[in-house]
C-alpha cells in the first residue's frame, strides 16, 4: 500500500449491507501552503467533517443538525483532534531522528475506524499507519500487537506493544465507541447515504498523442466500475484504470484511460466506455467519437503572437486617440500651447498607467 487514502477508497468499500466509519489523518511538518495536521471523517465514504490544528473541527452541511443534537460528539472530536495533533507531531519527530532524516518534508498518516454489517451484526475495527506513503504499522486486534511490515518500524512496534493501557483504550474505541457512533450516523443519514447519484461522463484528451480519458464525476456512492469495451467486450490491453477520488461535495470521480496506440482510426466506432454504479440497473455508455472529445490544448505559438500583437496595436491606438481628444478639448478652452502639451502628456501617462 503506497497511499493510505487510496487504500481507504479502494478497499474499505461499503457493500449494500456494510457500513463504515473512517478517520484519515495526515501530518506534514514543514510543508508549505497546507496545514501541518489534518484529519477527515467519513461515513460510508461520505465526508462528515474535518479538523486541523488551525481552526479546529468543521462539520459538513448535511450533518450540522445531527451534531447540534449530539454535542457530545463534537466535544469528543475536538479533544481527539488536539490529542492526535500532539501525538503525530511527537511521533514524526521521533521517526525523523531515528531514521536520520534531517532534511525534507515527511508525511505521517493514520487511518482508523470500523466496519459494521447491519444484517449479520459483524464488526471489524482497524488502525494503521503509513510513513512517507508506505506501510508502517497495522494493529492486530486479536493479539493487541502492532504488525511491522518494514525493518524501520520494528523499534516503534516494540515500544507501542509495551503500552498496554494505550492498546486497551484503542481496542475500546475501535470495538465500542466507533460502532456506536457509526450506527447513529447511519440511522440519521440513511436517506442520503443509500441514495444513488449518476455522474456526468466526458471524454478528455490533453494532446493528439495523449491517451483518451473517460472521466466520470459527481457519482455516489463510490461502489462503481468503469471500463473500455471493443465490440461489446471489456478490454484490458492499452487501458489504465485510475483510483476513485472524492469530490468536495461528498460525491466521487474516476477515470479510465485508453492508449490510442492500440486503436486504429478505422476502429474508433468499435470502442465505447462503460460506467456502472452499484444498485443501478442501467449503465452509462459513451462511444469513442472525436466530435465529443474535450481537450485543453493551447493555441499555436504563432496564433498567440498574432493575438498579442493585435492587442498591443489596438491598445496603442486607443491611447493615441485619448491623448488627441484631451489636447483638442484643451485648445478649445484657449489654453496656452505649453499648457496643452503638458496636459496631453499627463493624460497619456494616466491612460498608460490605467
Amino acid at each position: 500500500m503506497k497511499n493510505l487514502l487510496i487504500f481507504f477508497l479502494c478497499c474499505h468499500v461499503a457493500s449494500p449491507v456494510k457500513h463504515s466509519l473512517t478517520f484519515f489523518c495526515t501530518t506534514t511538518p514543514g510543508a508549505q501552503s497546507i496545514p501541518e495536521f489534518v484529519c477527515v471523517g467519513h461515513v460510508d465514504g461520505v465526508p462528515i467533517g474535518d479538523c486541523n490544528h488551525l481552526r479546529g473541527v468543521e462539520v459538513k452541511k448535511d450533518w450540522i443538525n445531527f451534531f447540534k443534537d449530539h454535542p457530545q460528539h463534537i466535544e469528543w472530536y475536538v479533544s481527539n483532534c488536539l490529542d492526535r495533533h500532539h501525538f503525530f507531531k511527537a511521533t514524526i519527530e521521533s521517526l525523523r531522528q531515528r531514521l536520520n532524516q534531517t532534511e525534507g518534508v515527511h508525511i505521517l498518516q493514520r487511518m482508523d475506524g470500523c466496519e459494521w454489517d447491519d444484517e449479520t451484526g459483524e464488526l471489524n475495527g482497524f488502525s494503521q499507519y503509513g510513513y512517507d506513503r508506505e506501510d508502517f504499522l497495522a494493529l492486530d486486534l486479536q493479539t493487541l500487537t502492532w504488525i511491522a511490515p518494514k525493518p524501520q518500524a520494528v523499534i516503534t512496534k516494540l515500544r507501542w506493544d509495551a503500552e498496554k493501557n494505550t492498546l486497551e483504550s484503542i481496542k475500546y474505541i475501535l470495538g465500542h465507541k466507533y460502532p456506536e457512533y457509526l450506527k447513529q450516523y447511519v440511522q440519521y443519514g440513511r436517506s442520503f447515504l443509500e441514495s444513488s447519484v449518476l455522474p456526468s461522463v466526458s471524454l478528455l484528451q490533453k494532446s493528439p498523442s495523449s491517451p483518451i480519458s473517460c472521466h466520470a464525476t459527481g457519482f455516489y456512492p463510490h461502489r462503481a466500475m468503469m471500463f473500455w469495451r471493443k465490440d461489446g467486450e471489456e478490454i484490458h490491453e492499452g487501458v489504465d484504470h485510475r483510483e476513485i477520488l472524492p469530490n468536495n461535495d461528498g460525491t466521487f470521480q474516476m477515470s479510465v484511460d485508453l492508449k490510442l496506440s492500440s486503436v486504429t482510426p478505422a476502429d474508433w466506432e468499435r470502442y465505447d466506455c462503460v460506467f456502472h454504479l452499484s444498485d443501478v440497473s442501467s449503465d452509462i455508455i459513451t462511444k469513442l467519437d472525436k466530435a465529443v472529445i474535450r481537450t485543453n490544448m493551447a493555441e499555436k505559438p504563432t496564433d498567440m503572437v498574432i493575438s498579442i500583437s493585435a492587442a498591443v496595436v489596438v491598445l496603442a491606438l486607443i491611447l493615441i486617440a485619448a491623448a488627441a481628444f484631451v489636447a483638442h478639448k484643451k485648445k478649445k478652452a484657449e489654453c496656452s500651447p505649453s499648457c496643452a502639451d503638458n496636459d496631453s502628456e499627463q493624460s497619456e501617462r494616466l491612460n498608460t498607467q490605467s
